[in-house]
């Protein structure tokens, strides 16, 4: 597949979930909002099997067909009480 946009549509996987955004080009930083991701601080992002760096998120444009994952680190364990 071409990393070409036809008509102004762009398809991602987003979180494996096959989308088309009606978008030539987009940002990380514009996704998380287009996406209404909760907490897009405490998010990290991952393009095509690599982590970006949050100063990455506003530099980083997307192409038709890229994998994008939203991951949330989520603390917790035993409690010792």
């Amino acid at each position: 597949m071409k990393n070409i946009t036809i008509g102004g549509i762009m398809k991602l996987l987003i979180n494996r979930k096959e989308e088309n955004l009606n978008r030539e080009k987009i940002s990380i930083i514009e996704l998380l909002k287009v996406k209404d991701v909760k907490m897009p601080e405490m998010v990290s992002v991952q393009l095509n099997g690599n982590i970006l760096k949050r100063n990455e998120f506003a530099t980083t444009y997307l192409k038709n067909n890229d994998r994008i994952a939203f991951l949330y680190f989520m603390g917790g364990g035993e409690n010792d009480s």
